[in-house]
C-alpha cells in the first residue's frame, strides 16, 4: 500500500510508502487532504521530480478497472462499480415527478420539449461516461500521471471469438 502525494502548491508528486507519510505527519511537514486512498499534501517546498506514471483502464459493462504502473511496479490498482438501475431510477423520478405535477391546477401542457439536443446519449450510457471521465479526473488530480490507456474490446457471446481468434 502505498501514500499519495500532493505539494504545497497542489501538483501531484510520487507516492511514498506509509511509513515516510507516517514521519512527515508527525514532524507537522504535511497534512492529510484524502482518506480513500489516503493522500497527504507537504508544508514545504520540493524539487517536483516524478516519474512517467501510465493509468491502465479496463471499460466493462458493469465494472471499471484501473491501474496506475511505472516501469518497475504497480502503484495502484482497483475496480469501481458502476449503478446498474439507472433507468429504473430514472423511471421513478418521473412517476413522482408526474404526480407532483398533477397536484397543480391548470398547469400549461407542454410539447415542444420532446427533441434531443445534439450528443444527447442514453442516461445509462452517459453515467458510464461519466464515471469514466471522473475517475480518470481523480488520479490525475492525485498522481502524475502521463499516459492513459483505455482497453475497450468487443466479444461476440454467440460464435465464441474474441477479436478473431477462438476462445
Amino acid at each position: 500500500m502505498l501514500v499519495l502525494v500532493i505539494n504545497q502548491h497542489g501538483r501531484p508528486l510520487m507516492p511514498t510508502t506509509p511509513r515516510k507519510a507516517r514521519i512527515l505527519l508527525q514532524s507537522g511537514s504535511a497534512e492529510i487532504v484524502g482518506r480513500d486512498p489516503l493522500t497527504i499534501q507537504l508544508n514545504y517546498g520540493t524539487s517536483g521530480y516524478t516519474q512517467p506514471i501510465t493509468l491502465g483502464i479496463d471499460a466493462g459493462y458493469s465494472h471499471i478497472g484501473f491501474s496506475a504502473v511505472t516501469e518497475k511496479e504497480e502503484l495502484i490498482g482497483g475496480e469501481l462499480e458502476l449503478l446498474e438501475d439507472v433507468s429504473e431510477r430514472i423511471t421513478d423520478r418521473s412517476k413522482y415527478r408526474r404526480t407532483r405535477r398533477n397536484r397543480l391546477r391548470h398547469r400549461i401542457k407542454r410539447f415542444d420539449h420532446r427533441k434531443h439536443p445534439q450528443g444527447w446519449l442514453a442516461p445509462s450510457i452517459q453515467h458510464k461516461l461519466d464515471s469514466h471521465i471522473k475517475l480518470v479526473d481523480r488520479l490525475k488530480a492525485r498522481m502524475p500521471i502521463a499516459k492513459v490507456i483505455i482497453e475497450t474490446a468487443k466479444f461476440d457471446i454467440v460464435s465464441a471469438t474474441f477479436n478473431n481468434h477462438v476462445v
